[in-house]
C-alpha cells in the first residue's frame, strides 16, 4: 500500500503503473528497551497506535510520502532496544550499520524511565563515532509524554541535553497526540528533503542502471503494453479493402 502524507492527512493512492523511482530518505530509530520507537513509526507511518509488540528485531519500514510537493520514499530503521551495562553502553554491529546507512538519527528516550533518559549521551557519542566524517542529522524525542503520574524526567531537562548535544527536541505521546509525532518527523523528513541527494561512486552508471531497469519493467510480462481491442480487426478491414480495390481496378 502506498501513502501519501502532507502536513495535515495521510490518504492511500493509487500507484502509478509507470514511474520514475522517487528519491530516498533512509531514518535510523535508536532508543532503550520500551521507550516506545516501533510505536512511533508506526503512528508516524499510519496514523495508528499499537499498544502491545512482540520484542523488536529491527523492521525496516518503508512509505511513499509527499514531502513539500516532492515525492519520496521514507524508509524508516526501528532498531532494538540499547541497554547500558556497567555505566557503559555498546551497540551491536547491526544497530552501527543501521547508523553509517541512515541520512539521519532518531534518539528516543521515555519520560517515564530515568535509565533510558541517562543512555542518550552516551549513544549520541557512538552515532558521532559511528558517523565519522558523515555524521547524519539527530533529533532527540521524548516519548511517553501523556503519562504525568509515572514521570522520571524532567520537562526541561530534555531540552537542556538537546541543547548541549546540538540538535533539535520533541516531547511527544504516541499513544495520545499523531500530530506530534508527525510533526517531528516531518520536520526531519523536510530538512532532509532540502539537502542535495548524496553522492553516487558512479553516478552515469546509475543513470544507465536505472534506464535498464526501467526499460525491463516496460518490457516486463507482468506489465504487458497495452493493446487495443480492435487492431486485428482494423488490420483485416483494411486488407479486405485493399483486395476489393484492386479487382475494381483489374475488372476495369
Amino acid at each position: 500500500m502506498r501513502l501519501i502524507q502532507n502536513m495535515t492527512t495521510i490518504a492511500e493512492c493509487p500507484t502509478p503503473e509507470y514511474s520514475a523511482p522517487n528519491r530516498v530518505i533512509k531514518m535510523a530509530v535508536i532508543g532503550g528497551s520500551g521507550v516506545g520507537k516501533t510505536a512511533l513509526v508506526v503512528r508516524f507511518l499510519t496514523r495508528r497506535f499499537i499498544g502491545d509488540y512482540e520484542r523488536n528485531a529491527g523492521n525496516l519500514y518503508s512509505r511513499e510520502v509527499q514531502v513539500d510537493s516532492e515525492q519520496v520514499t521514507i524508509q524508516v530503521q526501528d532498531t532494538p532496544g540499547v541497554e547500558m551495562t556497567d555505566n557503559c553502553v555498546s551497540l551491536p554491529d547491526h544497530v552501527a550499520c543501521s547508523i553509517q546507512w541512515a541520512d539521519a538519527v532518531v534518539l528516543v528516550y521515555s519520560v517515564t524511565d530515568r535509565r533510558s533518559f541517562d543512555l542518550i549521551e552516551q549513544l549520541h557519542q557512538l552515532v558521532v563515532r559511528a558517523g565519522g566524517t558523515n555524521m547524519p542529522p539527530v533529533i532527540l524525542l521524548a516519548n511517553k509524554s501523556d503519562l504525568l503520574h509515572l514521570r522520571r524526567v524532567d520537562s526541561q531537562q530534555g531540552p537542556l541535553l538537546a541543547g548541549t548535544l546540538g540538535c533539535s527536541f520533541y516531547e511527544v505521546s504516541a499513544s495520545e497526540d499523531y500530530s506530534q509525532v508527525h510533526h517531528a518527523f516531518h520536520r526531519l523528513c523536510c530538512q532532509l528533503a532540502k539537502q542535495p541527494p548524496p553522492p553516487t561512486s558512479n553516478s552515469s552508471s546509475s543513470h544507465a542502471n536505472s534506464a535498464s531497469t526501467a526499460t525491463e519493467k516496460r518490457r516486463s510480462p507482468l506489465i504487458p503494453r497495452p493493446k487495443s481491442p480492435n487492431m486485428q480487426d482494423l488490420k483485416r478491414r483494411f486488407k479486405q479493402a485493399l483486395s476489393a480495390k484492386v479487382r475494381t481496378v483489374t475488372s476495369v
